[in-house]
């Protein structure tokens, strides 16, 4: 890795990785043998990108239902993201394959996923769930027990659930937030994902109440004029992935946060605010960059996904007008399916981040393929549109 990126060297690395990250997509739409689930792909090109706002027709081999039902399947039999503990992409990706299996009314893989799920209740496999009361990214996990139990209505999947929602809220501040708050953009999907589950899960307005209050008080703290977020106060980058998961978060609390809720007028705002902004950067193949409004970064899936989601569930519940959403979430979600290779794995998923005040240090993030952070995402996408 070089000791200082030049403006040429930047442009090299981008133009290189964007080179690399198209290559799964060209051989899908080639139709490379073995190239499934995109043999014989229709190329998305022209009117279809960027012309047509229609979210239920697609072309061949890039239809919702086709494309999230062989990465759902392709999730059952994958190891654990992590060897000792279940963490979260993996639970986001559950949570994601759930929530299409739901809305497609596909029993066998419910009663699949909720097998892979119960050799965690018992030992040795309890051994894996990660500890409560600790950290947003631990107590998120929560609500994946908490999307079984609304599938099941079994209670000792609610049982776990709560005990996630509760105990993240177990030492509050003197502001009422949860003691995991850090101010980190990836907080406002891992907090409010559980809290709005609970909800869900028990109707207790308790939980929006702990979810809306977290949402406004990010909102005052990393949300710029601009519309996007910086990945934390130090740190003023606005990175993909960090604000796809604030995006996600606004969209899942707004579904159930009511409308005379004192926090909705301030959150619906800063939801808007951020998806006009992100019009201004979407790029012609339908995707955000790595660094959203670094035109030198490469396009990053994970983020695009997110997106994707966040404009679809604003124009399927009247938050955003269709006329003007409807057509950039179709080109995201025709871009992001591009990039599932022959094995049903997202591509250019940029790896684990930490925050770090450096521009090279997101600019140089390794692009993984296969991960969970970048599969979630296109399940959620996928459910969102078939709901």
């Amino acid at each position: 890795m070089p000791a200082q990126l030049t403006r040429r060297s930047i442009s090299q690395l981008a133009l290189g990785a964007l080179t690399a990250s198209l290559l799964p997509r060209m051989e899908a739409q080639a139709g490379l043998p073995g190239s499934a689930p995109h043999e014989n792909m229709q190329a998305p090109v022209g009117s279809m990108m960027r012309g047509s706002g229609n979210l239920t027709d697609f072309p061949k081999g890039y239809a919702p239902k086709d494309v999230a039902k062989a990465v759902a399947e392709h999730f059952l039999p994958s190891p654990h993201y992590h060897e000792d503990r279940i963490v979260y992409p993996e639970v986001c990706a559950w949570y994601g394959s759930l929530e299409f299996a739901r809305v497609t009314k596909d029993q066998p893989l419910i009663d699949k996923l909720r097998d892979r799920f119960d050799p965690l209740l018992a030992d040795p496999g309890s051994k894996l769930l990660p500890p409560q009361g600790e950290h947003v990214d631990f107590s998120m996990c929560g609500a994946l027990p908490l999307e079984l139990y609304l599938l099941t209505k079994e209670q000792k999947y609610l049982d776990l659930g709560l005990q996630y929602a509760d105990k993240q809220w177990g030492k509050p501040t003197a502001q009422g937030l949860t003691g995991e708050t850090r101010f980190w953009v990836d907080d406002m999907y891992m907090i409010t994902i559980v809290q709005t589950q609970a909800y869900r899960a028990t109707k207790d307005k308790k939980y929006l109440d702990r979810a809306a209050l977290e949402a406004a008080a990010y909102l005052d703290k990393l949300q710029q004029p601009n519309g996007l977020f910086y990945h934390a106060p130090d740190v003023p980058f606005f990175w993909s992935r960090g604000n796809g998961w604030f995006a996600v978060g606004m969209a899942e609390l707004l579904r159930d946060l009511p409308k005379d809720h004192p926090k909705y007028p301030r959150i619906l705002q800063g939801y808007k605010t951020m998806m006009t902004s992100l019009l201004r950067y979407q790029g012609k193949d339908g995707l955000w960059k790595q660094l959203i409004d670094h035109e030198e970064a490469w396009p990053e899936t994970s983020g695009t996904g997110m997106f994707c989601f966040a404009m679809v569930r604003g124009v399927k519940n009247g938050w955003l007008d269709p006329a003007t959403y409807a057509a950039p979430a179709r080109a995201a979600w025709l871009g992001l399916a591009g990039y599932v290779d022959q094995n049903r794995n997202v591509t250019s998923v940029c790896e684990g981040t930490n925050k770090l005040n450096s521009l090279e240090y997101y600019l140089l993030r390794k692009r993984r393929t296969g991960d969970f952070h970048g599969q979630a995402p296109l399940l959620w996408t996928a459910a969102a549109m078939l709901r």
